[in-house]
C-alpha cells in the first residue's frame, strides 16, 4: 500500500514502531555491554581471591600499568563496580521488558490497521 493511501494516524504508528525497535535495539546492545563488563569483573574478583597477599598487584590506567596499594582494596572497589554493573543490568532488563510488551501491542494494532486498510480497498 503506497505511503500517500495510508491513514495517518496508521503511519504514526508504523513510526512509533520503528522507533521503539530502534530503541530495544539499542538497550539489548547496553545490557549485553554490561553482562560482558559483570563477567570479566566476576572473573577478576575470582582469580585474585586465588592469589597471595603479598603478590603484587597491577591495574591498567589508560595505556599504564600502575601497582595498587592491595589486594583488598581491589577486591572492595571490584565488588562495588559489580554491584553498580548488577543494577545497571537489571534496570536494563526491564527496560527491555517494558518496551518488548509496547512493541508487541503496536505491532498487533499496526497489522490489524494494515489488515482493516486492505479489506477496504
Amino acid at each position: 500500500m503506497p505511503e500517500e493511501e495510508m491513514p495517518k494516524q496508521l503511519q504514526d504508528q508504523i513510526n512509533r514502531l520503528q522507533q521503539l525497535r530502534t530503541q530495544f535495539q539499542m538497550i539489548v546492545q547496553q545490557r549485553q555491554q554490561v553482562e560482558l563488563k559483570l563477567k570479566e569483573t566476576q572473573e577478576t574478583l575470582e582469580e585474585l581471591e586465588k592469589t597471595d597477599t603479598k603478590t603484587p598487584i597491577y591495574r591498567s590506567i589508560g595505556s599504564v600499568l600502575i601497582k595498587s596499594k592491595g589486594k583488598n582494596e581491589i577486591i572492595k572497589e571490584l565488588k562495588s563496580n559489580k554491584e553498580s554493573l548488577d543494577l545497571r543490568k537489571n534496570t536494563l532488563e526491564k527496560q527491555e521488558g517494558r518496551i518488548r510488551e509496547k512493541l508487541n501491542e503496536l505491532q498487533s494494532k499496526v497489522q490489524n490497521a494494515l489488515k482493516i486498510t486492505d479489506d477496504q480497498l
